[in-house]
């Protein structure tokens, strides 16, 4: 039996590449379970299981009450060699389970921000199962794109942001939407990056519609954006084909925060920035004609570049700053329409101060009918932080 015992631990060791002295420890500790379990076993036990010949015997101890060993003798039971195959068999089972479920979670512990590549097994509407190879991946309902469809036995990428230990060994959770998933991408095309030549500063995204990220170089005759975009597009292409049609804009990145956000608003072209420290934000003006597109469709042009450069963007065009410069409509912006003393109506500010006629403030209410003066439509700062919707239509 001894013989056998040990072949078969070698070729376990050769084929699943457990080692032999792991699964001896984990047999030696259930065959001291097993002893006690014997008439007239002493309280304390030890197995030895020498690792050439396979021989089993089992030590009794006495102790002190220091829990030093104060004598110690052979004390293997007759019957102990049927009692240990019984035995073996069943934990090498479970340590080799154990021992598989150690490796596959030592392979991919530590690679939280790594990107993997499994195929589609399972999908419901709670996630949807990877098949790695060895182990499966989790990609759940919150960490998917909301326009992609997940076909069984279809090829995937995904990033990695947790791997956990679980008595089932372990359990990795990908993402879909996680912006490190458009850094890995593009480390897989872009030699440049992977060495060092260029480095990806930001990322900013909307998954499933839009990213924007920003690249700088560490070699003067390195182009980032070039290179990120490659020959005729071929490198952006095959990222882009692999978010599924999702857009990516490359923007280069400069450490002046004016011309970085300028930057971060293409395609649209910007006249002029001006960074207010003191509230973090940045004042843009632009031609009346680009600022629907600075804006983008239901601002997202705008909250993208805020996330991506850092800054507060309040969108202006040349018409809304020349009102507000000269003083027009936006002084009177808060108030209300009241009566004067002769009967006409006249508009008090909010503020206080003299109430003036609708003539004098620039407004006129037509066939009787009054309103207030409303500030020129812009797209505040807050608003584009926090994802709040503005117009697509052009200010003229």
């Amino acid at each position: 039996m001894n013989n056998e015992m040990m072949e078969a631990l070698y070729t376990i060791e050769r084929e699943k590449g457990i080692s032999v002295e792991i699964m001896l420890e984990a047999l030696a500790n259930a065959l001291v379970t097993a002893y006690k379990r014997s008439p007239g076993a002493a309280e304390e036990a030890l197995v030895e299981i020498d690792i050439e010949t396979g021989e089993i015997n089992v030590i009794a101890q006495e102790l002190d009450e220091d829990g030093n060993v104060t004598n110690e003798w052979d004390d293997t039971p007759d019957n102990f060699g049927r009692i240990a195959a019984a035995t073996a068999k069943q934990v090498l089972l479970q340590a080799m389970r154990a021992a598989e479920r150690d490796m596959k979670y030592d392979e991919y512990a530590g690679r939280e921000g790594d990107i993997v590549t499994g195929i589609i097994q399972q999908t419901d509407q709670r996630y949807t199962l990877l098949d790695l190879g060895k182990v499966e991946a989790l990609l759940p309902q919150a960490e998917q794109v909301q326009n992609e469809r997940y076909d069984h036995g279809s090829r995937l990428k995904a990033y990695i942001v947790e791997v956990r230990k679980t008595a089932k060994g372990p359990q990795i959770v990908v993402s879909r939407t996680h912006p490190g998933l458009v850094k890995r991408l593009f480390e897989l095309e872009v030699p440049e990056l992977v060495d060092n030549v260029i480095e990806l500063k930001a990322v900013a995204r909307e998954p499933g519609h839009r990213t924007k990220i920003a690249v700088a170089s560490n070699d003067p005759n390195v182009d980032p954006v070039g290179a990120c975009v490659g020959a005729r597009g071929s490198r952006v292409r095959m990222v882009v084909n692999e978010l599924r049609g999702e857009k990516v804009d490359i923007v280069p990145f400069t450490e002046e925060p004016s011309d970085f956000v300028m930057k971060a608003l293409a395609p649209a072209r910007v006249k002029e920035v001006r960074i207010h420290p003191d509230t973090g934000t940045a004042e843009v003006i632009v031609p009346d004609f680009q600022l629907s597109l600075a804006i983008g469709k239901e601002g997202q042009n705008a909250r993208l570049a805020a996330r991506l450069s850092g800054w507060r963007v309040d969108i202006k065009s040349e018409t809304q700053l020349a009102e507000e410069e000269s003083g027009g409509a936006v002084e009177y912006a808060d108030g209300e329409w009241v009566e004067g003393e002769g009967g006409e109506l006249v508009w008090q500010p909010a503020e206080g101060g003299d109430a003036i006629s609708a003539a004098e403030a620039g407004y006129a209410a037509p066939d009787g009918a009054v309103a207030a003066p409303e500030a020129p439509e812009s797209v505040p700062a807050e608003a584009v932080a926090e994802g709040d919707t503005a117009s697509d239509k052009p200010q003229t």
